[in-house]
């Protein structure tokens, strides 16, 4: 199994960035597609953004297209996403997900392991 650590969430203003990281632990994520996804109140947990394995191929929800970018470093064993032009709905607990499966995916059932997720609160 693979565990996984969010971190990098924190009260920002709107039009400014952040970067999330994603650590995990217990297994190479090399093995993994990996993914981000979001929580608000209220709200189902929805896709963000995903990469393959190599990280050759990126996929990202049309509300995030030219804002954020999903990364990541097998060697650190470590995602990230970088959020720019932060909006005030971008508000939400973000979640890391590894999918073992060949198939970029973008649909929550397809992830095999969570994160427990880190706060990100937007400032209008």
């Amino acid at each position: 199994q693979v565990q996984l650590v969010e971190s990098g969430g924190r009260l920002v203003q709107a039009g400014g960035s952040l970067r999330l990281s994603c650590a995990a632990s217990g297994r190479t994520i090399s093995i993994y597609n990996m993914g981000w996804f979001r929580q608000a109140p209220g709200e189902e947990r929805e896709f963000v953004a995903s990469i393959s394995r190599s990280g050759g191929y990126t996929y990202y929800a049309d509300f995030v297209k030219g804002r954020f970018t999903i990364s990541r470093d097998n060697a650190k064993n470590t995602v990230y996403l970088q959020m720019n032009s932060l909006k005030a709905e971008d508000t939400a607990v973000y979640y890391c997900a590894a999918d073992s499966r060949v198939r970029l995916g973008e649909q929550k059932n397809e992830y095999d392991y969570w994160g427990q997720g880190t706060q990100v609160t937007v400032s209008s």
